[in-house]
């Protein structure tokens, strides 16, 4: 798994350095967001950070926080941690995650970033 995502970065490094456009300073930066409902309560954090100065390659590092809720009682925390590495599309400002396809738009005016249909607040 690791060589596939390695071998995926390299080929989308290779493919992008010659067509790299100076990348938005809005982008990298801690997000985060919450979200809850009857059944649990999670909290989810977004670190971005470009992968390398010669790319258009984003590592994002996600950091999950959640409680299930059962029977109206709140159990144990529980973490999860995933990263992803996303690719900048100049043509259309938005973040593309090479493993799954999902988009990240950013409003930089009002420090916001969307993940699919999830948004999150830059903190940072």
């Amino acid at each position: 798994m690791k060589t596939s995502i390695l071998l995926i970065l390299l080929a989308a490094t290779l493919f992008t350095a010659c067509s790299r456009d100076k990348l938005p300073d809005y982008i990298p930066g801690i997000y985060v967001d919450s979200a809850s409902s009857e059944y649990s309560v999670a909290f989810d954090t977004l670190i971005i950070e470009l992968s390398e100065k010669e790319s258009n390659n984003y590592l994002i590092h996600r950091k999950t926080g959640f409680r299930r809720i059962d029977d109206g009682k709140p159990g144990k925390d529980q973490y999860e941690t995933d990263e992803w590495v996303a690719v900048f599309e100049p043509e259309t400002g938005v973040l593309t995650e090479i493993s799954t396809g999902k988009t990240i738009t950013f409003y930089p005016e009002t420090n916001r970033m969307r993940v699919v249909r999830r948004e999150y607040q830059k903190v940072k």
